[in-house]
């Protein structure tokens, strides 16, 4: 396709030589440089424009516009040699120059029909706007591509069909969770049952069961009854009720035996059966997440390549000018509304370009500053690679964190992490292992490790809790626990959500004032089902988040630790989150007489505006 339009051009170039303005043809130069910018094929091009200056110029006209291309295809190649591309701007003084300096020459040499002085300086003004607009035009032309539509089409069908994947799921969610009402104590019904049970087997083979029974005034009924309650409270008879029946049942010893082996077996039951309702829960849970995640998956980012196709093209432009050949662009719409662009990229003349020369491009015609992705080549070589590039955030963060291990301990059971999300997100995370040592090291870690490895994939803040609680509740291993307290803060926005699941307070300071945000929910693992209800914060430029492990808050031996934290954290100036950290340890080991008792750890983040 492409080919084809260089044809077109190349037959279009053959027709403008025929214009002539004051006896002179400044289309030509103009024409020839702005399309030797483009890369279309040098030797076609000039094949075409010399057939039409054949056709179409005096012999004069056509050795003077003839070196004149050849000089303008040299001088052009040689700066983009020497600085890896040739700007528009630059390549229209090229050839404007290049036009002038030869019609004065041919003046010199007294060529006939040669033009005058005044019509050769606005030939060369004339040749050196044509160049800058023929360049925009012929860019245009040459990598204009027809909108997808049928693309379009197909990505509503699907967000669709993972809409209703994801209802579906809920609905047998839902069905799980009306199964799963957990038997806490017995029921009268059941106790009925088991005391037919015992009196079924017991009495119906016994020679005296016609005397016990068939007395409408038998006491039977109601000691049985006070034996059975009383072996479901203490798991034995009372020693008075045993005695009555021993007055009137000859099988009393038998009677109260089997009421306990009776009743062992019901707790069994009860208790596998709660446990099946428990897995029910779990499974429940996972068709909620999976739900979660396909509601995740439908909003799906949006293609812009045909909404912003302007935009595109004078990335290309720029790049183009830069040195830097665009194989392939393409513009995309995250969910939460900014701007990620996929690059496939290689320098035109072979050469190392810096990638911060896209980026400016990139920028300047996106009207939004851009920044690479973590981990990318900082140089653009001649062979094609593709870059990945994001809208930068208006926050940047700085972390600092202290940690001290319980006394005589090897290694601390607290983990912590922190995680820049390429989306523009930062996670500052904490885990606090159940105990200390290595076993509550492995588990605050896998609870970490589990979060990072879901919102690396994309998935949002609440699937990943819900996931890794589900897969924390399946493992159940020793019942351990950990402690999960998460803080989720949006680089865009500088809005924090506040995640803690049996994890201590977390504090945000703001200059002098700090706020402390508290919750009272059981660690992973021990619920199947959370109640993720965040706590959003507005944070600003110069805005502190300080979280901290049980261990640093039990240990104050104060009445009430979170107030005393507050107070610490209030009476440390510095704008340094590491510095922070460090004095808020020093002020806790002087409560605690410099023991550490427990793991414990401090973390602190802050924001500041990017300049």
């Amino acid at each position: 396709m492409k080919k084809a339009r260089q044809i077109v051009v190349g037959i279009l170039g053959g027709a403008l030589c025929g214009v002539s303005v004051l006896g002179c043809y400044p289309l030509v130069p103009a024409f020839f440089a702005a399309l030797y910018l483009e890369r279309v094929s040098s030797v076609m091009l000039m094949g075409f424009l010399y057939i039409g200056m054949i056709f179409f110029m005096p012999m004069t006209a056509v050795v003077k516009y003839g070196v004149t291309i050849l000089v303008i295809a040299g001088v052009i190649r040689l700066i983009q040699w020497a600085n890896d591309g040739c700007s528009a701007l630059m390549a229209g003084g090229v050839a404007a120059g290049t036009t002038v300096i030869l019609s004065f020459a041919g003046g010199l040499l007294e060529w006939r029909s040669q033009p005058a002085a005044p019509a050769v300086l606005l030939e060369g003004v004339f040749v050196f706007g044509a160049v800058i607009l023929l360049n925009r035009l012929a860019h245009g032309a040459l990598e204009w591509n027809p909108a997808p539509k049928e693309m379009e089409q197909e990505d509503g069908h699907k967000e669709e069909r993972l809409i209703n994947y994801a209802e579906s799921f809920q609905g047998l969610s839902q069905i799980f969770q009306s199964m799963s009402v957990k038997q806490s104590q017995n029921t009268a019904e059941e106790l009925g049952r088991i005391q037919n049970e015992l009196t079924g087997k017991l009495c119906a083979g016994c020679e005296s069961c016609a005397i016990c029974w068939e007395r409408d005034s038998t006491p039977l009924y109601g000691i049985l009854s006070q034996m059975i309650t009383s072996i479901w409270h203490t798991g034995h008879p009372e020693t008075e009720t045993e005695e009555k029946l021993g007055e009137y049942c000859m099988k009393s010893r038998d009677m109260i035996e089997e009421a306990v082996h009776v009743f062992e077996r019901t707790s069994l039951n009860r208790a596998w059966y709660n446990r099946l309702l428990e897995n029910r829960q779990v499974i429940a849970e996972q068709l909620d997440a999976m739900a979660y995640i396909m509601q995740d998956c439908a909003r799906e980012e949006r293609q812009l390549d045909v909404q912003e196709r302007g935009a595109l093209a004078e990335i290309r432009y720029r790049a183009k000018e830069q040195g830097i050949l665009v194989e392939e662009l393409h513009l995309v719409e995250m969910v939460d509304g900014h701007l990620k662009l996929q690059a496939k990229l290689r320098s035109s003349m072979g050469g190392c370009i810096s990638l911060k020369s896209f980026l400016n491009a990139a920028s300047h015609a996106l009207e939004r500053k851009m920044r690479a992705a973590a981990e990318t080549r900082t140089f653009i070589a001649k062979e094609p690679m593709e870059f990945l590039f994001y809208e930068d955030t208006d926050y940047r963060s700085v972390q600092g964190i202290a940690r001290i291990k319980k006394d005589g301990a090897q290694i601390s059971g607290d983990n912590f992490s922190f995680l820049e999300l390429e989306r523009g997100e930062l996670l500052m995370g904490l885990s606090d292992g159940m105990g200390s040592g290595s076993a509550a090291c492995r588990e605050s870690e896998m609870v970490l490790d589990l979060v990072e490895r879901f919102l690396e994939a994309g998935f949002s803040a609440e699937t990943a809790i819900r996931m890794m609680n589900s897969a924390m509740v399946m493992k159940g291993e020793n019942d351990l626990y950990s402690t999960v307290d998460l803080c989720k803060i949006n680089l865009y926005s500088g809005q924090a959500c506040l995640y803690k699941i049996g994890a201590a307070a977390t504090f945000i300071k703001r200059e002098t004032e700090v706020e402390c945000i508290t919750s009272d929910s059981l660690p992973v693992g021990a619920e199947t089902k959370l109640d993720l209800k965040p706590s959003e914060v507005q944070l600003s430029c110069g805005d502190f988040v300080v979280m901290v492990t049980d261990g640093v808050l039990e240990y104050l031996h104060v009445p009430k630790p979170e107030e005393t934290m507050q107070e610490i954290i209030e009476s440390i100036q510095t704008n340094n989150p590491g510095i922070l950290a460090k004095r808020i340890m020093e002020r806790v080991m002087l409560f605690t007489g410099g023991t550490a008792r427990d793991d414990m750890t401090v973390l602190a983040s802050c924001i500041w505006d990017k300049a």
